[in-house]
């Protein structure tokens, strides 16, 4: 060993990481070597990158590939590919740490959950395959040199914490990954990975689409004048011819989904694959995978996403986040174009016109594939929605030419039943004389339910979309419309729903009941006058004595309130409070108050609406302590 051996602990969400590894329920202890020749994949992609500039580092007639090398005497198991190598600092970042913002939150949830398909769903979107080889292993020795560097470097680890790495020695550039196999137990489902056919099995299963050959020494026997002579060859055990070129009649569901999983590092199958082909002024061929889970840090403001871009199947860029808008991040894949100049940089790509086209163009691929799915499988679109729903809206925002688009596949509870319903379903069930979409928001379903805004579109049939995510009510503030149907908030004062015949009824007998009610509510206008900016007789309400509405320009309770918890300073927003004349509560106010305007009990009753109206749709009351007491004295005085 070098004289400058270090012995390094592991960062401590990396060693957390690797204790879970390592006693995971995980069943498929084989996924080891599938994250192994993935890596070496990806390292001879880059290799090919940098080759485009430094022609050097690749000699001609060399041939990259991976290796794989059992030995069944030392119960080992290698894999070499000769890649870009890693230098010791790389391997230090690489292996040593997770640099990803949210990994803590992340490994705390993993450590509490008791489910196996919670432990998979995470650890899998890591992007850590590497430290799947514990679940196999003893010990894991890493032998690399990095393209156009003299030295290399050693790493070696049991997993228990610490690793050591010092200088070594090395003929050439790459790496050697050698794994200390665990014995077999079939219990513990862990097979004797030197074996030869367990080997292919695996590479078969997994890894049989990689582009490079993965090689391995294969045994034979030649007779020859009688004599037979040990032959031994390098076999190449992958098929090799990239996956997304290759005609989809040749190409298996159980085979992209194995790409999905090379690329994404999910262990998941995706929820959908998109094979897409596109020619004219550019041509350009992609293949999409819609996840099933999101990524743990899918909505952190940091978060990136981006498609593989490959050039004459060459890896460009591993994640260009330019290849689709940023609504649409989570979905992965690649793209091959032939006319995206070969040695473009990354600030070029990204003012590039024609990864501006090709943006386009898979945007709109991607939103009829999910239109598709909630025509055709609605069950299975729900519960994409229910994962990336959040993600999707933010599109109505930021992509402006497909806003129709991403609109149609929105969904909302509602107030016509259990399921869930798109802006079209409402549109459809509407009833002739409806003029307009109308939405409320709230907490919960039970809560919006019971809302008091909600009595006069009850009583006439119409239809009523119930908001209960927080953003659906920017989203909905910002559509507007959909199929030129206005969308209006059902608790704001200027939304209408009276027909002609039913405003002139109203205005007569608002002429007499305004007359009637005129000083009561001048009254309590006095006694809210910090709370409320009008008092007015509602020609909405039909059981409910009170409700608090909205002026047209106001932001709704629901939305203030997510907006103070997160830290917005608002100003107090004074709102409208309605008054239902015909209401019992309201009928005995007025005939107290026209026996005694002086009553002390008047200005109690006037608090107790207001608090009333601000608990039905959900909000806390300004003052708790004495809107419990008001409440008692009245219960008191009842009694």
């Amino acid at each position: 060993m070098s004289a400058k051996a270090e012995t390094m602990n592991f960062q401590a969400e990396t060693k957390q990481l690797l204790e879970l590894m390592i006693h995971s329920i995980y069943s498929s202890k084989d996924i080891f070597l599938r994250e192994l020749i993935s890596n070496a994949s990806d390292a001879l992609d880059k290799l090919r990158f940098e080759a485009v500039t430094k022609k050097d580092l690749i000699k001609e007639g060399e041939t990259l590939h991976i290796r794989i090398e059992a030995d069944k005497d030392k119960k080992t198991i290698t894999i070499h590919d000769n890649g870009i190598g890693m230098s010791r600092d790389e391997v230090i970042e690489n292996i040593g740490t997770i640099a990803k913002s949210g990994t803590r939150e992340m490994l705390q949830k993993l450590q509490k959950s008791k489910k196996k398909e919670d432990f998979e769903n995470l650890i899998g979107q890591f992007g850590v395959g590497f430290y799947s080889t514990f679940m196999a292993a003893d010990k894991v020795t890493l032998l690399t040199k990095r393209a156009g560097e003299d030295s290399a470097t050693q790493w070696e680890s049991a997993g228990a914490g610490t690793y050591e790495i010092f200088d070594a020695e090395k003929d050439a550039r790459g790496t050697s990954i050698t794994l200390h196999l665990k014995p077999s137990d079939k219990d513990e489902a862990l097979d004797d990975f030197t074996e030869d056919w367990v080997i292919k099995k695996i590479v078969k299963q997994y890894s049989d689409f990689i582009s490079y050959p993965i090689l391995m020494k294969e045994e034979t026997e030649e007779e020859k004048d009688g004599k037979k002579t040990k032959i031994v060859e390098d076999v190449t055990i992958n098929s090799m011819k990239p996956i997304w070129i290759r005609p989809k009649s040749e190409v298996s569901d159980k085979d992209y989904n194995e790409f999905y999983k090379h690329i994404s590092h999910d262990w998941n199958d995706p929820l959908k694959t998109i094979l897409f082909s596109a020619e004219g002024r550019i041509e350009y061929k992609a293949l999409l995978y819609v996840p099933s889970k999101p990524a743990f840090d899918l909505f952190f403001q940091n978060a990136k996403g981006g498609l593989r871009l490959y050039v004459k199947k060459i890896l460009i860029l591993e994640a260009l986040e330019d290849l689709l808008p940023r609504y649409l991040r989570f979905v992965k894949g690649v793209v091959e174009s032939p006319d995206v100049p070969l040695n473009i940089s990354r600030e070029m790509l990204q003012k590039n016109q024609m990864v501006l086209q090709i943006q386009k163009g898979l945007a709109k691929k991607i939103l009829d594939s999910l239109k598709e799915m909630l025509e055709k499988e609605k069950e299975k679109y729900e519960s994409f929605f229910k994962e990336f729903g959040a993600a999707i809206k933010e599109g109505i925002n930021s992509d402006f030419e497909n806003r129709e688009k991403i609109a149609s596949l929105l969904l909302f509870h509602s107030s016509n039943s259990q399921s869930l319903t798109t802006l079209k379903e409402y549109i459809d069930r509407m009833k002739s004389e409806q003029k307009d979409i109308y939405f409320l928001t709230g907490d919960s379903r039970e809560i919006v339910e019971n809302s008091p805004h909600l009595e006069s579109y009850k009583s006439k049939g119409y239809e009523v979309l119930y908001l209960l995510d927080p953003v659906d009510e920017f989203v909905l503030d910002s559509l507007q419309e959909f199929d030129k149907k206005k969308i209006k908030n059902a608790s704001k004062s200027t939304t209408d729903i009276a027909t002609e015949e039913e405003k002139k009824k109203t205005e007569e007998k608002m002429k007499t009941e305004g007359k009637k009610f005129e000083d009561l509510i001048k009254y309590i206008s006095e006694k809210l006058s910090e709370e409320v900016k009008e008092v007015k007789i509602s020609t909405k309400l039909v059981s409910a004595p009170a409700c608090i509405v909205g002026d047209e320009n106001d932001v709704s309770p629901h939305l203030e309130r997510l907006l103070k918890q997160h830290g917005d300073k608002l100003p107090k927003t004074k709102r409208i409070l309605e008054i239902n004349p015909e209401h019992t509560v309201i009928k005995k106010m007025l005939d107290r108050f026209t026996k005694d305007k002086n009553d002390p009990l008047l200005a109690d009753y006037a608090e107790l609406l207001y608090d009333y109206s601000l608990l039905a749709e959900g909000a806390a009351v300004t003052n708790p302590v004495k809107f419990t007491g008001l409440l008692s004295q009245l219960m008191d005085k009842a009694i």
